[in-house]
């Protein structure tokens, strides 16, 4: 009776749903329930809404709380001391006979919003006593004035709660591992368990617009979101206003599924472009401007794009006129500034009221895996490539990352990496927006000595960035400009070892090392606080798959293959006549070669040897070394050419020509290639008699890069 009148009450003010109850019944008898712990409400919600009489297992500290007292009498309590051995052996014989045993593996309510520390106590137990383990997943009671994250989080007394049980499962550590290995393994595993449930149930089945109205229904329509150099905040409210006025503009001069090239700097206009086309099912296409002309014009080319919405002003501050006429010649180029014109008063008030309805008449009708973006990068032959992701592929990637690192709304993000970047669109730009954090948009990641001063200012406390720019705003930055940061993450290059000490000695910062690519949305795999390995990219995603295919001469690690929710549609190739080309690999459909080959060891950590491919990362930048060739091969026809890269301490990696052509100088080069990039121009040329060859005639690349090397 007791019982009922609890679940009764609770579901009248919480709107208690328990998702997946079946996984309930199908675990059997000798059950070890897992839950994360965000409230006091957490034990009379299970004790509630689950089937059968639970035996709790809590914290002998917690269970002398006057605030526990109360529901001792309610339910079976097995007090447990997760630092004292006896305590848990006595739990792992309880476990071996019959029964249903819950326990809280954080040990402590979360005062993050995420998960916390998980002890390798509960994951030994976990391990020994055999039992099925039932992951229980609780959400929305963080919100409520139950939580301990009042002045984090936006705190409401009504939130839905909702139980997603997912399905059972074992815990076994590796069978060599004894002792003190095989209880830190137990935890690991348990602990990537309580992560995997966390992403299960999370919301990623929706379009980015959907996301965007959750956000504004948890956080609130006053929460402000995004800023840039006009120092105009916008809220929840005025963002999803901006992007219906000018989704609605857009919608006139575009058509349904259209691919719509963008062509702007990081500013918050950009964003309501962006969110404004996807609204009204639009896909942008972001190019980069960085390629010059002929690289855009490319790009264009392979994704069908028919219109480019760019800035008259931007194009005067970038200096890009000339290559805007060229692009101008292959597309029509509709100005921000003209569009504002079309867009009367009866128009804003449209958006206005539109924004304030939205969860009414927003039906989220659209596929979740339809395209959201398309990327570009570069091609085997220097080509671009068209990268598309899908709704679900972004929000998936989010909650991956949300799953292993705690975000929360009081957080600033200083993106000034570009949009037309994966790290720069998904995680700069959509991570923060989509998650109640406010983000910080510069336009450019090159002014080395004022971004430091801008981390300073709008007090910022994540940055993403690469090498390269960390080492330059190392150098740069004052000893206290970095004050505020609690996360600062690299990746797109890997981590130079004196990058990662300057910062740690000079701001007390250790950087977070991550490894991804533009079509796994973009992060693979991250360091974090909890799990960290100095010299590693750290350990893979929640639900992200990975085989390693053999290479000749690679004794530990292989080429690495990705599968999972956050791996891309597939690709847009210059050929393809914007047909998509699906993810596929020698391991089947889904699949997608990272051509990295990689190490994982023991303990999950991916250590990065080397890429296979015929790549260049240049300051964070894709260039093809096929391309650099062909660049030569134009300009001095009769001559041998080849290129390779060399590790470069500012840049990440050189670009080096090597020719037969002794005349040949890199004025020459760039005069040849009007419109390419001059991050697609060799840094240095050297002279050979003749290009060496393997015996099947192809160019011997791993003779050459010794010659080159012995040359410096």
């Amino acid at each position: 009776m007791l019982k009922k009148f609890l679940r009764t009450l609770l579901k009248l003010f919480y709107r208690v749903e328990v998702v997946g109850l079946e996984n309930y019944y199908n675990a059997g008898n000798r059950v070890l329930i897992v839950a994360n712990h965000c409230s006091f409400l957490d034990p009379p919600l299970l004790a509630a809404f689950l089937p059968d009489e639970i035996t709790f297992a809590i914290n002998t500290y917690i269970a002398e709380k006057w605030w526990m007292k109360p529901f001792l009498g309610l339910a079976t309590f097995f007090p447990v001391d997760p630092t004292h051995p006896m305590s848990l052996k006595n739990l792992i014989h309880h476990l071996q006979h019959d029964t249903k045993t819950l326990i809280f593996p954080e040990g402590r309510i979360t005062t993050t919003g995420s998960l916390m520390k998980i002890y390798d106590g509960t994951g030994m137990v976990a391990d020994k006593s055999d039992a099925m383990i039932l992951p229980i997943q609780i959400t929305g009671a963080q919100y409520t004035p139950f939580s301990k994250l009042r002045g984090i989080m936006r705190i409401r007394w009504f939130p839905k709660i909702t139980l997603t049980i997912l399905p059972p499962t074992h815990i076994h550590a590796r069978k060599e591992l004894t002792g003190k290995n095989r209880r830190k393994s137990s935890g690991h595993i348990l602990a990537d368990l309580m992560a995997e449930m966390q992403f299960a149930a999370s919301l990623t089945r929706q379009t980015i617009f959907a996301s965007l109205l959750n956000a504004r229904h948890i956080h609130g329509g006053n929460h402000f979101v995004a800023e840039d150099l006009d120092r105009q905040p916008l809220s929840y409210d005025a963002l999803i206003t901006r992007t219906l006025i000018i989704g609605n503009a857009l919608e006139k001069i575009t058509q349904q599924n259209e691919n719509v090239g963008v062509l702007l700097p990081n500013s918050s206009k950009t964003l309501c472009v962006i969110l404004g086309l996807q609204q009204q099912q639009r896909v942008p296409a972001m190019l980069n401007f960085s390629t010059g002309a002929a690289g855009m014009i490319s790009a264009c080319k392979t994704a069908q794009i028919k219109t480019v919405l760019s800035s008259r002003k931007f194009a005067e501050l970038a200096n890009l006129q000339t290559e805007f006429d060229l692009l101008n010649q292959h597309v029509e180029i509709v100005y921000l500034e003209d569009l504002a014109k079309t867009i009367s008063t009866s128009d804003k008030l449209r958006g206005a009221w539109q924004s304030k309805t939205a969860r009414f008449w927003y039906k989220n009708d659209v596929n979740p895996d339809s395209p959201a973006v398309i990327l570009f990068t570069s091609g085997s032959e220097g080509t671009p490539k068209g990268v598309v992701l899908s709704h679900a592929n972004i929000l998936s990637n989010h909650q991956q990352v949300s799953a292993r690192i705690d975000f929360n709304p009081q957080d600033v993000i200083l993106n000034f990496l570009p949009m037309f970047h994966s790290f720069g669109f998904t995680i700069g730009t959509l991570l923060p927006v989509l998650n109640g954090m406010k983000t910080f948009f510069y336009p450019t990641p090159l002014h080395f000595s004022i971004i430091p001063e801008m981390a300073y200012e709008t007090n910022a406390t994540i940055m993403f960035g690469t090498n390269t720019f960390f080492a330059a705003y190392g150098k740069k930055a004052h000893a206290y400009d970095f004050h505020s940061l609690r996360y600062v993450v690299a990746g797109a290059e890997k981590l130079q070892e004196t990058t990662r000490t300057l910062w740690a000695e000079k701001f007390g910062i250790r950087i977070l090392e991550g490894y991804g690519a533009t079509e796994t949305a973009p992060v693979a795999a991250v360091n974090t606080p909890m799990d960290y390995k100095a010299g590693t990219v750290g350990r893979l995603l929640p639900h992200l798959e990975y085989r390693l295919e053999s290479v000749e001469g690679i004794e530990e690690g292989g080429r690495l293959h990705l599968r999972g929710v956050n791996v891309m549609l597939g690709y847009l190739l210059a050929d393809g006549a914007g047909q998509l080309q699906p993810t596929e690999s020698i391991y089947g459909k889904g699949w997608y070669d990272t051509g990295d080959i990689v190490h994982v060891d023991d303990d999950g950590f991916l250590h990065i040897r080397g890429r296979s491919k015929r790549f260049a990362k240049v300051g964070g930048e894709m260039v093809s070394l096929t391309f650099v060739e062909q660049l030569a091969m134009k300009t001095w026809e009769k001559s041998q050419h080849a290129v390779i890269s060399l590790p470069d301490v500012k840049k990440g990696e050189q670009i080096i020509l090597i020719t037969t052509q002794k005349t040949a100088t890199l004025h020459e080069l760039a005069k040849s290639s009007q419109g390419v990039a001059a991050i697609n121009l060799p840094k240095k040329i050297l002279f050979i008699d003749s290009i060496p060859v393997m015996a099947t005639g192809k160019t011997d690349y791993v003779t050459l890069a010794a010659w080159c090397r012995a040359q410096f």
